[in-house]
């Protein structure tokens, strides 16, 4: 028994040393460092940056596509134009909105864009008259239900859908039903 527990030691240790089973390397340090032909430098191996180089690439060139015409068009405007200064007003003459800004953008942007504020205060007086004619409406609803509860009456909505046709179909064959019993009765 004891020469052959050491056979087996002995092949154990000639395994190990032999690292048939374990690598020299672990993976990770293989992947990591790459020798190069030749050389003794080694190749570090990471992930790549393309993406982000060209995300980079793509925000700086829609960037400037739009702030350097636009950066342009506020220069000029306020180099060549100017602010607008306040004049009297001539008998007869009644000013636009837009004329009211000192900025020469935001006049543009509020005679051509925006809406006027005529316009915007009779949208807001709608949508108020709209929601009072809800309102009106919810409350009658209330007062019909509550009618119906008190003399427990019928559902207030129901209707059988039917067409001027078929009711015009229905009187005619009424009356001959009708014309045909006086008939007999004669």
């Amino acid at each position: 028994m004891a020469a052959f527990s050491s056979l087996l030691r002995c092949s154990a240790q000639n395994i190990q040393n032999t690292r048939l089973l374990v690598p020299k390397y672990s993976l990770k340090t293989a992947i990591q460092q790459i020798p190069t032909r030749g050389m003794s430098h080694t190749f570090t191996v990471q992930a790549s940056r393309w993406q982000w180089h060209k995300t980079k690439d793509y925000f700086h060139f829609y960037t400037m596509l739009a702030a350097i015409p636009l950066g342009i068009i506020t220069f000029c405007a306020n180099v060549f134009v100017g602010p607008a200064t306040l004049t009297p007003i001539p008998e007869g003459y009644e000013p636009e909105f837009w004329e009211y800004y000192r900025n020469p953008i935001t006049r543009f942007l509020a005679r051509y864009i925006f809406g006027t504020p005529q316009k915007d205060y009779e949208k807001t007086v709608f949508a108020v008259w709209e929601a009072d004619q809800l309102r009106k409406i919810r409350i009658l609803e209330q007062m019909v239900y509550s009618r119906m509860r008190e003399r427990q009456d019928y559902q207030y909505g129901y209707h059988t859908p039917y067409e001027s046709f078929d009711l015009r179909e229905r009187r005619e064959s009424l009356r001959r039903h009708m014309d045909g019993i006086h008939e007999d009765e004669k």
